[in-house]
């Protein structure tokens, strides 16, 4: 069943990135698509009923409308450091524990963090993620985890586990 489900979910992201609806652009998806399952569907996907819940598509589209929200805000803080002429920075990294469990929505939550201008995740172990943060706004780790990883955690815990 991870199978099909890796094999359709690929042809789909083919034809989103191609965006052209050919029989020979369909027979070329479809012949990359079972490369792809066959070659890397047992990694992925071991609940496959997981797919089939519609509640965690509504919560995807929720995260996405969400993590595009926290961007653009991180793009005007970013703007605003390097603009400003004193240059308001105080980097640094910090320790972030996450109650995410599965792997996917660790990996999730560290490439969302990593695409939010102003913070980077550095490594992952176990259930603790290091991040570099351009403005370190304080030394509490309970609230600087809420800053970084709690907005994320909370849908992602939603759609991802």
């Amino acid at each position: 069943m991870r199978y099909i489900a890796v094999f359709i979910l690929a042809l789909i992201f083919w034809m989103l990135i191609t965006f052209s609806f050919t029989v020979s652009n369909l027979i070329v998806g479809s012949a990359a698509a079972l490369l792809s399952s066959s070659l890397f569907a047992r990694y992925y996907f071991h609940d496959v009923k997981k797919l089939l819940e519609p509640h965690r598509y509504l919560w995807f589209v929720v995260y996405l409308f969400f993590f595009v929200i926290e961007c653009v805000k991180a793009n005007f803080d970013v703007a605003y450091r390097v603009l400003h002429p004193a240059m308001p920075i105080r980097p640094g990294i910090v320790k972030v524990k996450t109650s995410l469990r599965s792997d996917f929505a660790r990996t999730l939550l560290a490439n969302s963090i990593t695409m939010t201008p102003g913070t980077i995740t550095v490594d992952i172990i176990d259930d603790v993620f290091y991040i570099h943060w351009i403005y370190i706004s304080t030394e509490d780790p309970a609230e600087y985890s809420l800053k970084i990883t709690g907005k994320f955690e909370k849908y992602i815990k939603k759609f991802a586990e």
